[in-house]
């Protein structure tokens, strides 16, 4: 688009492609550390003594600040009011300073043999500060996907909008992919748990500098806009206000988009946190290999999330697309579910078409909230989107299992002291999982009702004629 001779920079493919790329690294490295842990719970039980529930309790510890002191919300309000390029760097500098406390947890011994009770919970002091990094680490971390996913309509809007949010997801998903393959012979390789997470710490630290880097093509991409605007008469109505936030939570399609999102990633993330024991444990897959097969599902979505986003762009169906993956959740996890599934090649067969699910529904889910919500208030409805998904998919539901796991799925125990082993039937969660999956499917189904009553355009395509 132009005005009077003043063309748009997000109008060049190779600025806007460039910074999506930048932003992108940041968010690999983000997920690198999110996930990195996932495949460790066996060394973690062995070199420090963490049960399941300790396992649990650290995962879920991911949206503690998110969920009770609301840091994700301020966080899309700072977004609205303060831009992209203030919310994006102060969100990386939070993640840095969360993955070196948690490396710090993991390494020193000055918490030994401690154990704290907080408020109605006792845990090891180690659980308790490797946690709170995690929980430090899961402020900034969320904060920069809601920057990055605005960084992306500001960029796209009008393009290849779908297209551009797969790629980002599928670049961050090679982080997740990375994370659950390497951190386990990482951790062999020097003898200790702690590496991985030193590792991805250094990964962090040039995340930030690569959106500090962003921040000077965003500067020019707002002068382009500034340029293009002050030939139109500027409304009032561009500005963010508080009360914006009403009108998100008023929103029917908001909600049930919203409520999707949550119960779909509830049947996703926390899997993958269980996913390396239940290779091991119902599949026999040794220990050196069971986080390759869980790798599976982030490897397939690099490909799968932009086909599927470049498919809704140009054919749109994003509301049939998004009911299309809630179905496939539900028959993968039922059948993970079948103790008499249990060859390798099955759950690598199943892991395949989880993601494949897991490329369907982020595809279309994320660029439809643009058409729901007016674009001055999609930080705001991001970071309550992504609130709801901290509340329920990264810290309620990983405790819940973790919790379940113990009280009820434990078939041994053996050894002694710190080298103890628990196996576990993993029945009961799949379970868990597969009932999440039928709830995701009766809100895909009521969104796409919605989208007929108000006209969203869901079912339409997102690039402009």
């Amino acid at each position: 688009m132009t005005a009077k001779g003043h063309p748009l920079l997000k109008d060049s493919k190779a600025a806007r492609w460039t910074a999506l790329l930048i932003v992108s690294f940041t968010m690999f490295a983000g997920y690198y550390m999110a996930d990195l842990m996932a495949p460790l719970q066996g060394m973690l039980q062995k070199q420090l003594g963490w049960s399941a529930t300790d396992y649990g309790w650290y995962t879920g510890a991911y949206g503690w600040f998110n969920v009770f002191f609301f840091f994700l919300i301020l966080g899309g309000i700072i977004l609205d009011k303060m831009g992209v390029r203030f919310t994006g760097l102060a969100a990386a500098v939070v993640m840095v300073c969360g993955a070196l406390t948690k490396y710090w947890a993991i390494t020193t011994h000055s918490l030994d043999g401690q154990s704290w009770h907080i408020l109605f919970w006792t845990f090891p002091a180690q659980v308790w500060m490797a946690a709170l990094g995690y929980a430090i680490f899961g402020v900034g971390v969320e904060v920069a996907g809601i920057t990055v996913s605005k960084v992306i309509v500001k960029w796209f809007k009008g393009h290849e909008l779908a297209l551009a949010m797969g790629l980002q997801l599928a670049i961050a998903r090679m982080g997740t992919a990375l994370a659950l393959s390497t951190s386990l012979p990482i951790s062999k390789a020097f003898g200790t748990v702690s590496a991985p997470i030193l590792i991805s710490a250094t990964m962090l630290c040039i995340g930030l500098l690569a959106y500090f880097v962003y921040t000077f093509n965003d500067k020019k991409l707002d002068a382009s806009l500034a340029a293009h605007r002050k030939h139109e008469e500027k409304s009032a109505d561009e500005e963010f206000h508080l009360s914006d936030i009403g009108a998100i939570v008023s929103s029917r399609g908001w909600w049930y988009l919203a409520i999707l999102c949550a119960l779909f990633y509830s049947a996703v993330f926390p899997f993958l946190k269980y996913a390396t024991g239940l290779m091991i444990n119902k599949y026999g897959v040794s220990e050196n290999l069971a986080g390759l097969i869980p790798g599976l599902l982030p490897f397939g979505t690099i490909l799968l999330t932009p086909f599927f986003g470049n498919l809704y762009d140009r054919k749109g169906k994003g509301a049939t697309i998004m009911i299309l993956g809630a179905v496939l959740i539900i028959i993968v996890h039922s059948l993970f579910a079948l103790p008499a599934l249990s060859h390798w090649l099955v759950a690598v067969l199943l892991m395949i078409v989880l993601g494949i699910a897991f490329s369907l529904v982020p595809s279309a889910m994320w660029p439809s909230l643009a058409k729901i919500v007016p674009e001055k208030r999609l930080g705001s409805a991001y970071a309550l989107i992504f609130y709801i998904q901290n509340m329920f998919a990264l810290m309620s539901v990983p405790a819940f299992i973790g919790w379940l796991l113990d009280k009820y799925c434990v078939v041994s125990t053996s050894g002694v002291a710190e080298q103890t082993v628990t196996r576990y039937t993993y029945t009961l969660p799949m379970i868990v999982f597969a009932l999440i999956g039928v709830l995701s499917l009766v809100f895909a189904l009521l969104l796409k009702a919605e989208d007929r009553r108000k006209g969203y355009g869901l079912q339409l395509p997102n690039i402009k004629s």
